[in-house]
């Protein structure tokens, strides 16, 4: 079984309009190892998210392929290999925060007590224990997003696909959050996709930060993180770390000028 959960080669999307296509991504190839947290990093309408939706099987690609699990991205959906985390929570109101994890399980027809018992898991792994009775409008977007991730790790898949999930959050709460998604995918080793424009969380997160053009979208350079593991905020004011972040400012600027 080969080691790559997400492979994606020669990968072409055109939008059509009246006004003619619009080439959203253009000979995108990337490998995502199992376990690795990967960042895409770009600027507004650089095909991140279009990529990201590509693999959910959210948007047909015009040429190319991707696999997930060495499956389609649709059968991957079916066979429910990943869990997706939208930039807005996207919570029910009428639904109390157990009640809201709990609902894909309930579409997938797990019984009441298995359904429960993931749910009480997750919502204790993302530090919501003592909220589950709550609604989403007593919460604040901090707190919704982390239900919001919850309810996507809830049927335990392994891959999990996040697109810019904290960039409406203010600084402080975006930090909080960082350090309980690094906690998070140290503690499941689940593989990691994660869109931002925020280079200071791309550093602080990732294995490897994929770097992508203004459209048409290309990957124009992959960095491999110098960071160890264990990563508290502070490590964003070491020198390996303030180097990294040059460097990926570099390849962003770099990508906004080459052909």
């Amino acid at each position: 079984m080969s080691n790559f959960v997400i492979e994606s080669k020669d990968l072409c999307l055109n939008f059509y309009t009246r006004d003619g296509a619009i080439e959203a991504l253009k000979d995108v190839n990337l490998s995502v190892e199992r376990g690795e947290f990967v960042s895409l990093i770009g600027p507004s309408g650089c095909g991140k998210t279009t990529f990201l939706r590509v693999v959910a099987a959210l948007e047909e690609p015009t040429s190319g392929h991707v696999t997930v699990n060495g499956l389609s991205p649709d059968m991957a959906r079916k066979s429910r290999a990943y869990g997706y985390v939208f930039q807005a929570a996207g919570l029910y109101p009428w639904r109390t925060i157990m009640a809201n994890v709990q609902l894909p399980l309930e579409i997938m027809g797990f019984d009441r007590a298995e359904r429960i018992d993931r749910a009480q898991s997750v919502i204790d792994l993302v530090g919501l224990s003592g909220f589950e009775k709550r609604f989403p409008w007593q919460l604040s977007g901090g707190m919704q997003q982390r239900a919001s991730i919850a309810r996507a790790l809830a049927f335990d898949a392994d891959i999990l696909l996040m697109d810019e999930p904290f960039g409406a959050l203010d600084e402080i709460v975006r930090d909080r959050l960082n350090e309980q998604l690094l906690d998070l995918w140290q503690k499941t080793g689940k593989t990691i996709g994660f869109v931002t424009h925020s280079i200071p969380e791309a550093v602080y997160l990732s294995t490897r930060i994929i770097v992508m053009s203004p459209r048409p979208g290309r990957i124009t350079s992959i960095i491999e993180s110098r960071l160890p593991n264990e990563r508290p905020l502070e490590i964003r004011d070491s020198p390996e770390f303030i180097a990294m972040a040059q460097q990926v400012r570099a390849a962003l600027r770099s990508g906004t000028t080459d052909d």
